[in-house]
């Protein structure tokens, strides 16, 4: 099947001004000031997107797909995800991880669940362990998950400045991203080692320490929740300003918020104020995860969950309460974990690339269509495609 959008307004995500797109099965085949389709042919869906910007399908990479949490016991376990969880949220590709839990959430689990959602339409790739150090991987080696597994593109996530964490020193940190390093160099895949960054003061220590006493560069690291404080937000800038990647989380309760948490949107205009280049910032939903509030000794007072939907809201936000630009707040959600991940065909609008589109109402940013792999999943903000059990 073809299909073509018409006078749609062009962020892929750098602007491109009023174009036409033809979709030739699963990829971008022809990007056009104007195409004509054939006054016999029948074989096309035109897609009019007039009054609408049309940018890349978004990246999350970090969603935690088959459910997380479980720090307030077994109930507090938080289901998988549904495939219009991510849909909705204009998310095309996913990025799967497991975090505190790597006993009763495991790999084989991860990677079935990621192999489902593909199937169902969208893209998904994970990464292999979880929180603890030494990892737990499918193999048994970090590099034999990364060279022999085609969806396993990293490590993570590993926990650092957190009392949930194993506490890894930096010669343990070292080797495990030695393993990732070349298991990705072996492989032709980032091999990013993702790190969930906790509340402590120490920050980003370990990983500094690495990347001072050893050879490992620092953007084999991809630290995450750095707006989780003012403390951290400050860390995250100074770190990100020395040539490495940091991660805002979007999922967030009005209490985290209210306790000094920075909001997503408002940490990516902050991060640009202070020298950081957009190419080093991303944002993640941590969806599915549990939004666990703990008291000083660490004890469990309250539980939420992480949505997918909070990174297109994050996007918006940015966009319409930020002031930061449209290509700008693309790029942290599109070209940038495209890059950091190394996803070939992934976050831009570009011929060659895979068929992962949005199209949003250029006014109020309200999302009208998501195209992913060339097929239509959501149109006129409804669902038309939904998961195997969704109802």
């Amino acid at each position: 099947m073809l299909t073509l959008i018409k006078n749609g307004e062009l962020f892929g995500p750098e602007y491109m001004g009023q174009k036409d797109i033809l979709l030739v099965g699963k990829q971008i085949g022809f990007i056009e000031d104007k195409i004509d389709v054939p006054a016999n042919f029948v074989e096309i869906n035109v897609i009019d997107a007039s009054g609408q910007i049309v940018v890349p399908g978004f990246i999350d990479a970090h969603v935690h797909i088959i459910g997380g949490g479980g720090e307030g016991g077994y109930k507090t376990r938080t289901p998988e995800i549904q495939l219009t969880d991510a849909t909705l949220a204009g998310i095309t590709t996913l990025i799967g991880v497991i975090g505190t839990d790597g006993t009763t959430r495991t790999m084989p689990a991860l990677l079935a669940k990621a192999r489902a959602l593909e199937e169902e339409g969208i893209s998904c790739f994970v990464q292999t362990g979880s929180y603890q150090v030494p990892v737990k991987t499918l193999t048994g080696k970090i590099e034999d998950d990364l060279i022999l597994v085609d969806k396993i593109i990293g490590v993570g996530e590993i926990a650092i400045a957190d009392h949930r964490s194993s506490q890894p020193t930096a010669a343990e940190l070292a080797k495990l991203a030695s393993q990732a390093r070349n298991g990705g160099l072996l492989s032709g895949k980032s091999g990013i080692v993702n790190i969930h960054v906790g509340d402590s003061l120490d920050h980003l220590r370990v990983i500094e320490e690495v990347v001072e006493t050893t050879e490992i560069p620092i953007t084999q690291f991809y630290p995450t929740h750095i707006n989780r404080n003012p403390h951290l937000f400050n860390a995250g800038v100074e770190y990100a300003k020395k040539g490495g990647y940091i991660d805002f989380t979007t999922s967030t309760i009005q209490k985290f918020l209210e306790e000094g948490e920075v909001k997503a949107s408002t940490a990516i205009k902050m991060a640009l104020e202070k020298g950081v280049e957009i190419g080093q910032i991303t944002i993640t939903s941590d969806g599915q995860a549990s939004l666990p509030d703990f008291d000083d000794s660490g004890n469990l007072r309250g539980l939420n969950i992480g949505t997918c939907k909070s990174l297109y809201d994050c996007v918006v936000d940015a966009i319409l309460e930020d002031g930061v630009t449209i290509p700008n707040a693309l790029r942290v959600v599109t070209e940038n974990p495209a890059n950091i991940l190394k996803l070939s065909t992934k976050g831009q609008l570009a011929v060659g690339k895979d068929a992962d589109i949005i199209m949003m109402k250029k006014k109020t940013l309200e999302m009208n269509s998501v195209i992913a792999m060339g097929q239509i999943m959501v149109k006129d903000g409804q669902a038309v495609v939904k998961g195997t059990f969704e109802r």
